[in-house]
């Protein structure tokens, strides 16, 4: 269709016609003009409405077939509804053009405003939705950004370094110990005001943290990398700190969630087991370099458990066999060790097992001295291994009595300086490491027994004690 010349089409009237003949558009809309004027009076004469603007030109679309001309008529209308209705029955009353009878139906009167609303209804939806979703934050939101903005700002300077910390630094008895501004800012938006930064794993301790962690209980809360291990390295070895906690592997203090922040604090480790496991990979380390330097070779090691014996290459011997043995190593104590040419996997009699393919093909090492063997008539009681069970993963220690009664329960960073003072304790049963250290001070202090959840390498054992392990058991 061509262009309308009128300023709004409100309707558009859509008519069918039918001719008789073969004729042209022009002669299709002198009928229309022609048998309509005067037909309805001045106001709604066609060509008026035209010159003023109040209809649009008329549109013809036709096609032929032989002698018959048929097709659709257009016709654009500014006029209110009820004067279009009344052009709509005047052009159906055409039914000449030309010589050729004519049949002319109107089909429909569309309003087009009506496709212009769907189309504004449906564009405001969108908009609607797209300023819901994207432009205004809900309550909640608001609440977070407002809450999070005001916790980030109460970031403050501690001390004559100006140490980024929280709020709550001097208000409560523990502090957590980071190492940058950015990981206090985590701990402040999930509600950690009691902690404070020491300046990366380089240089010096400030002497504000020195104090403070003279003064408080503090936990050291490092990266999950290679750099948190050097700020545990560097930090312990001058500060008081009583425990450690570890982000997970590959990630750092200031990118955790609240869950994994809540969670990492409360698997924090007292600063005893690290200083232990640290002193036992040292030692390791210095029995490796003594083998490597006399020539020897030494299996490698991934915890503190010895290696593992093949049971393909060992037969288990009967208790005389045992006793025969026992008896003859007490017997021959105080004889030089054997040569150099000496089997790893000579006969131990404490374990009830020997080698049965001989010393010839096995590298030879020096067996470490071990003053003495656990008597064979004392056994673990089962009291104390149930106890031991109840103090899985609570870190924490009992002191019993010759007559099995609970003298105290303490924590285990307490056990040491405990056991060093107590007096009349026959069993200690702790969820920890059973160290030299620990089995040295209970032979000093007379204890018999001790259980433990592990054991680590003993150069010293003595037949009066009993050590238990819930990982290898007596």
């Amino acid at each position: 269709m061509a262009k309308s010349y009128i300023d709004i089409v409100k309707y558009m009237v859509e008519a069918r016609f039918e001719i008789s003949g073969s004729v042209e558009k022009p002669d299709i809309i002198g009928a229309i003009f022609g048998q309509t004027e005067g037909l309805l009076g001045g106001d709604l004469d066609l060509r008026e409405l035209q010159k003023n603007g109040k209809i649009g030109r008329i549109e013809i679309e036709s096609s032929g077939s032989g002698n018959r001309t048929f097709g659709k008529i257009f016709l654009p209308s500014s006029l209110p509804r009820v004067e279009t209705c009344i052009l709509a029955a005047a052009i159906e009353s055409v039914d000449r053009v030309g010589p050729f009878e004519t049949n002319v139906s109107v089909l429909k009167i569309e309003d087009t405003r009506s496709e212009k609303r769907r189309k504004i209804i449906n564009r405001a939806k969108e908009l609607v939705k797209t300023l819901l979703t994207t432009e205004i934050p809900d309550s909640r939101e608001i609440s977070e950004v407002v809450e999070a903005d005001v916790k980030s700002s109460t970031v403050s300077t501690y001390g004559p370094e100006s140490l980024p910390a929280g709020p709550d630094i001097d208000k409560n008895d523990e502090i957590v110990l980071v190492e940058g501004r950015a990981d206090v800012i985590n701990l402040l938006r999930n509600d950690i005001a009691n902690c404070i930064a020491v300046g990366g794993a380089a240089g010096t301790i400030p002497k504000t943290i020195l104090s403070l962690c003279t003064a408080k209980e503090a936990t050291l809360f490092v990266d999950g990398d290679r750099g948190g291990e050097m700020i545990i390295k560097n930090i312990t070895n001058m500060a008081d700190i009583d425990f450690v906690a570890k982000a997970p592997d590959g990630k750092e203090v200031e990118e955790l969630t609240r869950k994994e922040i809540i969670k990492a604090l409360r698997a924090r480790i007292p600063i005893e087991q690290i200083l232990e496991q640290s002193k036992q990979r040292q030692e390791r380390q210095e029995r490796n370099d003594h083998f490597r330097g006399r020539g020897f070779h030494q299996r490698p090691q991934t915890n503190d458990r010895l290696p593992e014996r093949q049971p393909q290459r060992r037969e288990i011997l009967s208790p005389s066999e045992i006793t025969t043995n026992l008896q003859s190593r007490q017997h021959n104590a105080a004889e030089p060790a054997a040569s150099e040419g000496r089997s790893e996997m000579e006969t131990h009699p404490e374990l009830g097992i020997k080698d049965i393919n001989g010393s010839e093909e096995s590298t030879s090492i020096d067996i470490p001295n071990i003053e003495g063997e656990p008597a064979p008539h004392l056994q673990p009681h089962k009291a104390y291994i149930d106890s031991l069970s109840e103090l899985h993963n609570t870190l924490r220690s009992r002191l019993y009595s010759a007559d099995g009664s609970l003298i105290q329960e303490i924590p285990i960073r307490e056990l040491i300086q405990t056991v060093q003072n107590a007096q009349g304790v026959n069993t200690v049963v702790f969820d920890g490491i059973i160290t030299q250290r620990l089995v040295d001070l209970a032979h000093e202090r007379g204890i018999k027994e001790m259980y433990g959840i592990k054991a680590s390498q003993l150069s010293r054992k003595y037949p009066d004690l009993v050590l238990y392990t819930a990982e290898g058991g007596a």
